[in-house]
Formats: C-alpha cells, sequence, structure tokens
C-alpha cells in the first residue's frame, strides 16, 4: 500500500546575488498530499505545493522583444521607403535592391538618407515647434539611422530590457521605456536644434537608469539572511536592522553598484563623439533614473513574510511597514521632479526655446572636438549650376565643389550628392 504523508508546511526563496532579486514562493493553501511508493508500475507523482508570492512574480518577457520585432521591421519599411537605386546616383549592398543603403560618406551607418527619415517621423524641432507635430517626440524613438545603429540599441534592449521585465512585468517597464524615450527626445529638441534625431537609445539608457535606481531604492532587500524560524518553516528573511548586513552583504551590493556605474559612465562617454545625441542619452538616463524610483519599488521582505506566515512568528517583533521610509520620501520626490520636468521642457519647446542660448558649455556634454573629428552639425546646403548634363554642386558652408556628369537628376539624387560632398 502506498503511504500518505503530509507535506512540511515551509517558504521557499531563490535568490540571486548582485542585480538580481528575490523570488519568494508561498505554500499553496490546500496542498495537494505527497505519496511514496508506487502504484501499477508506475512512480507516484509529487506536485509542487509552491506558488510565486505575487509581489516577487517571476513574469514572462514579451513586451521587449516585441518592441525588437517593431524596430526592425520598422527599419525595413524604410529602407523600402527611401528606394536607394531610385533617388541616389550610387548604392551600398545593391544587391538588395531597394533595400540597399546610402553611399557610406552620405550614411557610414548603412541606413537610409535624412530626408526619408524625416519623411518617417524623425524628429525635427522646426516641424514640432512650427508645424505642431509634436508627434515626432515618441515616433523618432522607433526610427534608427543605419542597420549598424539598430543592432547596437537592439542588443542593449534586449540584454537591459528582457531582465527587468521578468522582474517587474510588462505594464510598468513598458511605461518606463516610452517615458524615458520622450524625456530623451525632449532634451535632445531643447538643445540640438538643427539636426534631425532618431533612435531607440534614450529608451535603453532609460532602462539602465531605472536599473540603477532599483538597485539603490530596493538596497536593503538585496542584502538577505537565511534563519530557521522553526521546523516547519525555513524562510529568507531581509531584516531591516543594520546589525543583520554582514560585511559580504555590503561587499557584493557595492560591486553591483559600482558595475552598473561604470557601465553607465562608459557609455555616456561614447556619446561625446560627433553624430552621436548624447543628449537624448542624458535626458532618457535622467527620466528613466527617476522613475525607477516611482516604478520600481519593492515592497520589504519583512512585510511580505507576514502575510505568508502565522502570526505568532512576527507577534514579538510587531507590525513591519510595507516600504521603509527612504523609499517613500524617493518616491514622492522624484515623482515631482520627472513630472515637473517633463512639462516644463516641453511648453519650452513648443515656445522655442534654446537651452543652448542659456549654457554656453553644455554642447561639449554631446561632442567634444578634437584634430581628428570636427562637431560641427550644421545643416549641408548646395548651390547646383547645370551645362548641359553637367552638374556642378558647390557647398554653401566650405565652398567646395564638385562637377557630375548626370541625365536628368531628380531632387533626393542631388541632395545625396550634396550630402556626400559637404560631409
Amino acid at each position: 500500500m502506498a503511504e500518505t504523508l503530509r507535506p512540511d508546511i515551509q517558504i521557499k526563496v531563490h535568490s540571486r546575488r548582485g542585480l538580481g532579486v528575490i523570488h519568494p514562493v508561498e505554500v499553496e493553501s490546500s496542498p495537494t498530499p505527497l505519496l511514496r511508493g508506487t502504484t501499477a508500475g508506475n512512480q507516484s507523482q509529487t506536485p509542487s505545493p509552491y506558488r510565486e508570492i505575487k509581489h516577487f512574480k517571476k513574469w514572462l518577457p514579451w513586451l521587449i522583444p516585441s518592441f525588437v520585432i517593431a524596430d526592425t521591421v520598422l527599419f525595413i519599411i524604410t529602407m523600402y521607403v527611401n528606394d536607394c537605386p531610385k533617388n541616389s546616383v550610387s548604392c551600398v549592398a545593391t544587391f538588395l535592391k531597394r533595400l540597399s543603403f546610402q553611399p557610406f560618406k552620405e550614411n557610414p551607418l548603412l541606413g537610409p538618407s535624412s530626408s526619408t527619415l524625416e519623411k518617417m517621423g524623425a524628429l525635427d524641432v522646426e516641424r514640432v515647434v512650427d508645424g505642431h507635430q509634436g508627434w515626432r517626440l515618441i515616433t523618432c524613438i522607433w526610427l534608427h539611422g543605419g542597420l549598424l545603429h539598430l543592432l547596437a540599441n537592439m542588443l542593449s534592449l534586449l540584454v537591459i530590457g528582457i531582465r527587468l521585465e521578468q522582474e517587474f512585468g510588462f505594464i510598468r517597464i513598458g511605461l518606463l521605456y516610452v517615458i524615458s524615450g520622450f524625456g530623451g527626445s525632449l532634451l535632445s529638441a531643447l538643445f540640438l536644434q538643427s539636426n534631425i534625431s532618431v533612435g531607440a537609445s534614450g529608451a535603453v539608457f532609460g532602462l539602465l537608469g531605472a536599473m540603477l535606481s532599483e538597485l539603490i531604492t530596493n538596497w536593503t532587500i538585496y542584502a538577505n539572511k537565511v534563519l530557521l524560524l522553526n521546523e516547519n518553516v525555513l524562510f529568507l528573511l531581509l531584516d531591516d536592522e543594520p546589525e543583520c548586513f554582514s560585511d559580504s552583504d555590503y561587499v557584493v551590493q557595492l560591486a553591483a553598484l559600482v558595475t552598473l556605474v561604470i557601465i553607465i559612465v562608459i557609455n555616456l562617454a561614447v556619446g561625446i563623439l560627433p553624430h552621436v545625441d548624447n543628449f537624448a542619452h542624458l535626458g532618457g538616463f535622467s527620466s528613466g533614473f527617476l522613475l525607477g524610483f516611482v516604478f520600481l519599488m519593492r515592497p520589504q521582505f519583512g512585510w511580505v513574510s507576514q502575510r505568508y506566515t502565522t502570526p505568532s512568528v512576527y507577534s514579538r517583533s510587531g507590525t513591519k511597514p510595507k516600504y521603509k521610509t527612504y523609499q517613500r520620501v524617493l518616491w514622492i520626490v522624484s515623482l515631482i521632479v520627472v513630472v515637473a520636468g517633463l512639462i516644463a521642457g516641453l511648453v519650452s519647446l513648443l515656445r522655442g526655446v534654446d537651452l543652448n542660448d542659456h549654457c554656453s558649455w553644455c554642447h561639449y556634454m554631446s561632442c567634444v572636438p578634437t584634430s581628428r573629428w570636427s562637431c560641427n552639425t550644421d545643416p549641408v546646403t548646395c548651390v547646383s549650376e547645370q551645362t548641359g548634363n553637367q552638374f556642378t554642386l558647390t557647398c554653401s558652408n566650405s565652398n567646395k565643389n564638385s562637377t557630375y556628369l548626370l541625365t536628368d537628376p531628380n531632387s533626393s539624387q542631388l541632395r545625396s550628392l550634396c550630402s556626400q560632398l559637404c560631409r
């Protein structure tokens, strides 16, 4: 005969150090009895009596992969609209036919022309302010300047975003991504008003900033201790008292914090190179950092444990608060700052404010000129002179000129040649 045993009442916790998150699981209210032995030649099944506590639920990530698919599809559509063979004299990767790329001199990222990006919804301050096309502050997040640009951003998005969506769910991470992207577009528009801007890097930097603030606001949760409360309960207790933190706990957490800060600094440092919109990075990072305190705050483990253990376990220690005081303060301050900042930035942009007029050195945060490159981002224009089939183009900003033999060129081809000549 099979012997029926009552399972031990347990609360089991999965824990990962570093940037990981604690995942407790709760015993089912009516666990299925565990059977020992075999019947009819088959081994008995041993169902798990555990289910995840909702406050630390592990989510199945689908939104971030959907964003990657959407960005990739939009890039293909953009290249189809670009139609390089028709609108340019020369193209890269002509075997792709209509999807081939603009010449390297015009777009070194292997992508479309700037006029195509503008047509698809790139951020153009003049159109936003004078043309009342504020939607470009959002649409530019989903466009990319080239294949290399797309690959870099999507790889970063997968590495950072999937981990966050697993821990916090698609609603919070989706909102964080879009709002951070909007914040990056806003700061970019307030400083870089002569060029168009595209890319998801502002939103990706927002996720990176949120990772940092999440580590800060949930700091005490990650310093954990394993305690045996009684013979039936094995519990991972995240104690509120400072003396429960060991030296190794602090070392692990500080190492995770320092590593994340180094990654952020390196990525922001890359933004000082020309043709990289570091203002979008800074705006997205700042927005995401503040939103992390708002969206990614976790309840204290002591409070969670009270809800899933017998009252006698914590009768001596008293009721634990759901959030610590510093978490609540960071939540309130961050929410006020991010809302006020976004509103003030949007109002300033729509009034035509150029922040470079109020900060003479801020442009160095996006590009630092050296002997190897220039930070001149003025739009290029050319003067065209035609003699038969000969077209002579002269750059308006440098007086550099060149003559081309063309047969009935269209305006897109001339703009492409001008861009190649003057860059």
